[in-house]
């Protein structure tokens, strides 16, 4: 072999670890919609504290260059410039940070706004995962886009494990009902297409509103009487406020109330879909085994 074919196919060589980057990436958002990127995603605006938890679990936080009002997690984004509210952007401050890349949420995003962006050609990922398995699904997604596969899929491979092992935990745990709270006034829960009630589910509970044809519905304090659980649980309004849970003590007869099983488990681990739900869904299960001790 000549001199100038080992340089050429040294050259060769040397290119191969980059070909993966520069090849085109392809993922589905949670609208059914598939998005393809010439090249990984350099500059990210995440539009939900959901979206931006994802993206840095996918690996992608150091690409993320701005987020919305009351992102919280993680600390980094503190830094971060925000492009207005999930249900307000702020169009002319998102388009001066020349964006490759807006994840959106579906239910939380005015659609005309993220439309708008989509005919500025601007690539825009819709996402809104409602289960367990799309959390994990969304964090692989983003990491394809954003270059960062490695990272992502191990993290999402974790938190399906641990799911896994919470549920096999408790696969023969004694069944109890809960109620869980979502809002005080109108009083709201969850039916159990809600990744929440698959979380109770996981645990050995039974959502006693689970077959309630709305995913959110409106209830009032008699169905709750006559539902008779033997747990409430809630996010309440902030990381520690159990207002909501002290009002129930009105009505000692209750069960849940009678044996102490009011819980709190923060809304930034039940509430928010990200990988941080695998702890809310720890916690959740402790506070079932704490009330199948008081019957």
């Amino acid at each position: 072999m000549s001199s100038w074919s080992i340089r050429l196919l040294a050259l060769v060589l040397a290119m191969l670890p980059a070909l993966p980057a520069l090849a085109e990436r392809c993922a589905t958002d949670d609208a059914g919609e598939t998005l393809c990127l010439a090249k990984p995603a350099q500059r990210i605006v995440t539009l939900s504290p959901g979206a931006t938890e994802l993206a840095f679990a996918a690996g992608a936080g150091e690409q993320v260059v701005a987020v919305v009002a009351y992102d919280d997690s993680p600390a980094e984004v503190a830094a971060l410039p925000s492009v207005g509210s999930h249900s307000r952007l702020d169009l002319e401050a998102l388009l001066s940070l020349e964006p490759d890349l807006v994840i959106g949420w579906i239910s939380g995003n005015p659609a005309e706004q993220l439309e708008t962006l989509e005919s500025l050609s601007i690539p825009v990922f819709r996402l809104e995962p409602g289960d367990l398995s799309g959390v994990a699904s969304a964090v692989e997604r983003l990491a394809r886009l954003a270059g960062s596969e490695a990272v992502g899929e191990g993290r999402a491979r974790r938190f399906r494990e641990g799911v896994a092992a919470l549920a096999e935990r408790h696969a023969e745990a004694e069944p109890i009902t809960v109620f869980y709270q979502v809002w005080d006034a109108p009083l709201m829960t969850l039916n159990d297409t809600h990744w929440i009630s698959e979380m109770i589910r996981l645990c050995g509970g039974v959502n006693v509103f689970g077959d309630l044809p709305r995913l959110v519905p409106r209830l009032d304090e008699e169905a709750v009487l006559a539902a008779a659980p033997d747990v409430i649980i809630t996010g309440g309004m902030g990381e520690e406020d159990r207002a909501w849970l002290d009002d129930w003590r009105r009505y000692p007869e209750l069960p849940a109330v009678a044996r102490g099983n009011l819980f709190l488990v923060p809304p930034s681990l039940i509430q928010r879909p990200s990988l941080r739900l695998l702890e809310g869904a720890e916690r959740l299960c402790e506070r079932l085994e704490h009330a199948r001790a008081q019957r």
